[in-house]
């Protein structure tokens, strides 16, 4: 069969789950046309990937999707969608809050959020059929993926046996843990194999929800067994009353058919409830991360980019976080306004920050427990057993705090000498070079992030002529600028700086209190990947 040919497109996406159709949102809204290739015609109903923090909630606000996402919501929001951590099973005794994002949440411009990914992509979906610059190809399937100095080319099929090739500038794998675009573009994989099988379960039960009145406000239930060795047993809502999801080890030889589901769940939380299951699924568990995020002119993002057991809600927000890195840089390298290494600087940011995620906070908080575990013990010491667990509190706190991802090391940001970039970090009101913007409110009684630019935004806090200088250079090297002038009053004199040049990822690229005339130019020079003079 002749395959048809299709025009060029500035950037062609293989795969539309959350991250795929998240960055064609970004660049459609930037201008920039893309394609977006995706195998199933509709959403998976599979409840993974609830947690959406509030970083992630600042890019469904840019996006104008905010209020749709928080409508789509399977919980009402006068319940809560906080996390509880118990020992043995849910109904021991032993138990409290986790992933408490409350905490942090002065430090961004939206709040958190909780719904199943099913339901996030779905309203991505609709929002992404709003804009003009997406064309959108469910059904397909990318079957082989080409490239050369000038562009990419995606060969694609749909189930009728109807063949299409696409041509474009720049191409992203948003296409899963076992991308094909990851592995014809030659782009290599760490792996660390836990040797441990999952399971994932979905099933029905209002016996549950009664059990599980006696903590209100919670959504998720992270249940830590000596049997386990650190490894979680794990239930999650899907709406509030009927629906649940769990995940947790089986044995190797585990298949639908000669396992005790039922029993599991039950040992689980501590007693018994009606189950009626609705599907059941396993997975390996273990941590992958690709070595590099690019080949040429091909890109990888989100699963495709680096995968890692569900623990801690980490996996779509990582993903959401890459597509939104990415877009602005595809966008200002096609526009013409930046230098061809701003391109390397995806991989360079994004890379190390999952690397430090995956052994930082989920494979340490496995050993974390291993350790408590192996150690504690009720049974042997009740008294000893308590004042750890009483510990444990106060360091669920800080790992949310601890949780800062930044860009310290970045080649376009102006970080200290020396600095790695890092998901580990502290939240401050100050603004630092590579690290994400706190939110201020203006003297108009707006917040900052509501009048960032879509470009680079310089927020001058009384600094003179400043302004002017910056000005002048974003014009002579054709960047994108906007200046917001104000006070350094009233809350904005915490971010210690009368100058931050802010990224259109909102993300700080520098810091400071003056320049000279000149300066402004080499600052810009490098925020846009150019050669540092």
């Amino acid at each position: 069969m002749r395959m048809m040919a299709h025009p060029k497109t500035p950037v062609m996406i293989v795969g539309g789950g959350p991250v795929g159709i998240g960055l064609a949102i970004d660049l459609g809204l930037r201008g920039i046309k893309s394609v977006v290739v995706e195998r199933y015609t509709e959403p998976q109903q599979i409840p993974k990937g609830q947690n959406l923090t509030q970083r992630t909630m600042e890019h469904f606000h840019v996006w104008g999707a905010e209020d749709a996402l928080r409508a789509a919501r399977t919980i009402p929001r006068e319940y809560g969608i906080g996390g509880l951590t118990a020992y043995g099973s849910l109904l021991s005794g032993y138990n409290y809050d986790w992933l408490q994002r409350e905490l942090v949440r002065p430090f961004y411009f939206t709040d958190n959020e909780r719904l199943p990914q099913y339901a996030t992509e779905a309203m991505l979906r609709r929002r992404a059929a709003e804009i003009e610059a997406i064309e959108l190809l469910y059904g397909w399937t990318c079957t082989a993926v080409h490239q050369d100095t000038d562009g990419a080319e995606v060969e694609i099929a749909d189930r009728d046996g109807g063949k299409r090739i696409l041509h474009a500038d720049y191409l992203v794998g948003c296409d899963g843990s076992r991308s094909l675009v990851r592995e014809q573009a030659g782009i290599t994989q760490t792996k660390s194999d836990h040797d441990r099988l999952m399971v994932l379960l979905v099933f029905r039960s209002n016996g549950l929800h009664e059990l599980l009145a006696r903590y209100p406000g919670k959504s998720f239930y992270n249940v830590l067994h000596p049997a386990l060795d650190g490894y979680w047993k794990f239930f999650g809502r899907v709406d509030l009353g009927s629906t649940w999801f769990f995940h947790a080890p089986v044995p190797a030889d585990t298949t639908r058919d000669n396992f005790d589901f039922k029993r599991f769940l039950h040992e689980a939380a501590g007693a018994e409830f009606d189950v009626t299951l609705e599907h059941v699924g396993f997975w390996d568990l273990r941590f992958a991360i690709a070595d590099s995020y690019r080949a040429g002119r091909i890109f990888i993002a989100g699963d495709a980019a680096h995968s890692h057991p569900p623990y801690g809600g980490y996996g779509v927000n990582s993903g959401l976080e890459d597509a939104v890195n990415l877009s602005w840089k595809l966008a200002a390298r096609l526009q013409g306004w930046a230098e061809a290494g701003l391109l390397d600087s995806y991989s360079a940011e994004r890379q190390p920050v999952f690397a430090s995620t995956a052994r930082d906070f989920i494979e340490k908080s496995i050993l974390t427990d291993r350790n408590f575990l192996r150690s504690y013990d009720p049974a042997r010491d009740r008294a000893d057993f308590e004042t750890a667990w009483r510990e444990r509190q106060s360091g669920a706190r800080a790992e949310v705090n601890a949780f800062e991802p930044n860009y310290e090391g970045s080649p376009i940001v102006w970080g200290a000498p020396g600095a790695v970039s890092s998901a580990i970090g502290n939240h401050a009101y100050a603004a630092r070079a590579g690290h994400h913007l706190t939110p201020q409110k203006l003297s108009s009684g707006r917040n900052v992030f509501e009048e960032l630019g879509q470009g680079f935004t310089l927020i001058a806090l009384g600094a003179g002529d400043a302004a002017s200088h910056f000005a002048k250079a974003a014009a002579d090297l054709r960047v994108p600028l906007k200046v917001i002038n104000d006070t350094a009053t009233n809350g904005r004199e915490r971010y210690e700086a009368r100058l931050i040049l802010v990224r259109p990822d909102q993300f700080v690229v520098w810091a400071g209190d003056d320049v000279s005339s000149e300066e402004p130019r080499r600052l810009l020079q490098r925020a846009i990947g150019g050669k540092m003079m």
